[in-house]
C-alpha cells in the first residue's frame, strides 16, 4: 500500500491530468475492491477457526438469562457440559450465520478503513493519526452491522440451543425456564424465518444498538492498537536493526500485533458484549427492557463480575481470531499486490525515461 501511494505521487507529474485521473480512479477502485475481498476471506477464516470458543463464551454469558441461577458454570465446567451433552456438534452450532456475518464485517472493515483514513486525513487534518484510525475502524464496522447483527442473533440463539436432543430434553426444560420462548432452529434459514414470524424485523435486529455500542469502540480501539504497535515495531527495527531488509508489515508481524490488538480491545469491551449477548438471547420473554436497563440490572444483581463474565473466553477467541485475520490480510496484500506493484513501478520508470527524452529533444 505504501508503494502504491509513492508511485501515484511520482506519476502525477509525468502524464496528462485527464489520463492521470482515469488511471488513479481505476487503480483506486481495483485496490479497494481487493481490500474488501481480503477482509471478507480473513474474517470468515478467523470465525470458522475460533467458533467453538465463541460458543463457550456465549453460553457462559447467557446462563443468567436461561436458567435464572446465580450458581453459574465456569469455563471448564461449560466445556465439559457442552461436550457431554452435545459432543463436537454442540461447539459448532450457529457456525454458518457466524461465518456469513464475519464475511460482511471483514469486507466492510478492511475495505472501508483505508479509504476512510485517507479521506479523514486529507479533509480534516486535525483528526489525523490515531483519531483517523479510530473513526475509520468504527465506520467500517458500523456499515457491516446491517448484515452482521441478524446473523449474530441467529448464531447466538443456535449456540445456546445446542443439539435438538439437549434443547428438548426434560433436564433442559426443567433447568432453563426461559429457554422455550422460541422453538428449536434446524438451521440458519429456519432460524431467520422463525424469528421473522414471531418478532418481525425487531427480532432479527435485537440488540442492534448494544451491538454498535460494543463494536464501534472495539473496532476503533483495535485499529488504534494495531497501528500503534506497528509504529512501535517499525521504530524498534530502525533503532535496533537499521540494516535489516525485512518487510516492516510482514505476515508474522500481522499475526503477533493483530493478536495483541484484538486481546486488548476484547477485554476493554467485555461489559458491552455481555449486554449485547443477553439482549439477543432473551427472545420474546423480555427480561431486560433495553440496553441501559440491562446494564443496571446486571450491575445490581451480579456486580463487576457479571459485567466481565466470559472475558477470558472472549479474549481467548479474539487473540487468535484477530491474529489470523490480520496475518491473512497482510499475506494477501503482500502476495497478490506484489505483481501489480512491480508493474506499476516499471511503468513509472518508463515514464520517467520518456519524460527525460522529450525534454532533451526540446532542448
Amino acid at each position: 500500500m505504501l508503494i502504491l501511494l509513492h508511485t501515484s505521487m511520482a506519476v502525477q507529474n509525468s502524464i496528462p491530468s485527464g489520463q492521470q485521473a482515469f488511471r488513479d480512479t481505476s487503480k483506486s477502485h481495483f485496490f479497494v475492491w481487493k481490500e474488501f475481498v481480503w477482509g471478507a476471506i480473513a474474517g470468515a477464516f478467523g470465525e470458522g477457526m475460533m467458533h467453538p470458543v465463541d460458543t463457550v463464551k456465549t453460553r457462559i454469558q447467557s446462563q443468567a438469562i436461561l436458567n435464572a441461577s446465580q450458581n453459574q458454570k465456569s469455563i471448564l465446567q461449560m466445556v465439559r457440559s457442552v461436550w457431554g451433552v452435545d459432543g463436537l456438534t454442540g461447539f459448532y452450532r450457529g457456525v454458518t450465520p457466524g461465518i456469513i456475518g464475519s464475511l460482511a464485517t471483514g469486507a466492510t472493515y478492511f475495505g472501508v478503513i483505508e479509504s476512510t483514513k485517507k479521506w479523514i486525513e486529507e479533509s480534516h487534518p486535525s483528526l489525523g493519526g490515531h483519531w483517523a484510525h479510530f473513526i475509520a475502524g468504527a465506520v467500517g464496522d458500523t456499515l457491516g452491522s446491517f448484515v452482521y447483527v441478524p446473523c449474530e442473533v441467529m448464531k447466538q440463539r443456535m449456540q445456546v440451543q445446542g443439539t435438538r436432543r439437549s434443547w428438548s430434553s426434560a433436564i433442559v426444560k426443567d433447568s432453563m425456564p426461559n429457554a422455550q420462548t422460541y422453538g428449536y432452529y434446524k438451521g440458519m434459514l429456519h432460524a431467520g424465518c422463525s424469528i421473522w414470524k414471531q418478532q418481525g424485523l425487531k427480532g432479527l435486529y435485537a440488540g442492534y444498538w448494544s451491538t454498535l455500542a460494543r463494536d464501534v469502540p472495539f473496532a476503533g480501539l483495535m485499529v488504534v492498537f494495531y497501528e500503534t504497535l506497528k509504529d512501535v515495531t517499525e521504530y524498534g527495527k530502525k533503532k535496533w536493526l537499521p540494516n535489516s531488509s525485512t518487510h516492516p508489515y510482514s505476515s508474522l508481524e500481522g499475526l503477533v500485533l493483530g493478536g495483541l490488538a484484538g486481546g486488548f480491545s476484547a477485554y476493554l469491551t467485555t461489559p458491552l458484549d455481555v449486554v449485547k449477548t443477553r439482549l439477543q438471547v432473551q427472545g420474546s420473554t423480555l427480561r431486560y427492557n433495553g440496553w441501559f436497563d440491562a446494564i443496571c440490572s446486571i450491575w445490581r444483581s451480579e456486580g463487576a463480575k457479571g459485567m466481565f463474565r466470559g472475558s477470558i473466553p472472549r479474549i481467548t477467541w479474539y487473540i487468535p481470531a484477530s491474529a489470523l485475520t490480520f496475518m491473512a490480510v497482510e499475506f494477501l496484500r503482500n502476495h497478490f499486490n506484489e505483481g501489480a506493484d512491480s508493474k506499476t513501478l516499471h511503468e513509472v520508470a518508463r515514464l520517467s525515461v520518456d519524460k527525460k527524452t522529450s525534454v532533451q529533444e526540446v532542448a
